[in-house]
């Protein structure tokens, strides 16, 4: 049986002349070959007619993390801190994910790629969360703590994120300073950090549309974070 094919967004960057590159860190290629996938980088730089073919020819999108999502898309503060804002990559990731929750194709999203589904379906952000959600921990551990356990997270044991993962505690990683405020009427919010911050997101009729705030590729050591891979190659490949 061929493996499933997983378009895995991408951002947009220059190199050290100033050419432009679409970039991808390898982190996500791994864990998705890990779990039994393909995976296929999708350019930011493509028409919504090429990169709908694109999508009409994919198994399963991983939504990637990266920079904020433009205030233009959900009624959210304004903050200093907002950046890495690319427009390019808002309208292909936007129209994707509200592609693909209507054809039912299988979606996980990660930290931005969560925020993102819960903006293309109504939903909004704190746009920092320091600021903006009382009693907050500090959710933005960049640069090389990508392996750090910084906090849990509650799983409700009701949902199927539960039942993906295989454990209601799970120990993560974060490197955010945005995180999701209100919730997307059609998403049922299935785990919390210790603040209260949203965590994980699912679409519970969606054949498979899940979302997490932190970042599973870089814990792949952990088997809760394998099952969640798996999961979703195994849902692209049915």
């Amino acid at each position: 049986m061929p493996k499933p094919l997983i378009g895995i967004t991408t951002r947009n960057s220059k190199d050290g002349d100033g050419h432009p590159l679409t970039v991808l860190q390898h982190s996500y290629i791994k864990a998705v070959l890990g779990a039994g996938g393909l995976p296929v980088m999708i350019p930011n730089i493509l028409s919504e007619e090429d990169f709908l073919d694109l999508y009409s020819r994919l198994n399963g999108i991983l939504f990637s993390g990266g920079g904020d999502v433009s205030l233009k898309y959900f009624s959210g503060s304004d903050h200093p801190r907002i950046g890495e804002v690319d427009d390019a990559r808002d309208t292909t990731e936007i129209t994707l994910m509200r592609t693909a929750v209507n054809d039912g194709k299988p979606i996980l999203g990660i930290c931005r790629g969560a925020q993102v589904m819960n903006v293309a379906l109504g939903g909004t952000l704190y746009t920092h969360i320091y600021d903006q959600l009382k009693g907050a921990l500090d959710h933005a551990y960049p640069g090389d703590l990508r392996r750090a356990i910084v906090h849990p997270v509650n799983v409700d044991e009701t949902t199927r994120s539960a039942e993906i993962f295989g454990e209601t505690l799970l120990n993560v990683n974060s490197l955010h300073h945005q995180g999701l405020k209100d919730i997307a009427p059609a998403l049922k919010v299935a785990g919390h950090a210790p603040d209260g911050l949203v965590e994980i997101v699912e679409i519970p009729d969606h054949p498979y549309a899940v979302g997490v705030q932190w970042h599973p590729e870089w814990l792949t050591d952990q088997p809760a974070m394998q099952r969640l891979f798996k999961s979703f190659i195994d849902a692209s490949g049915r």
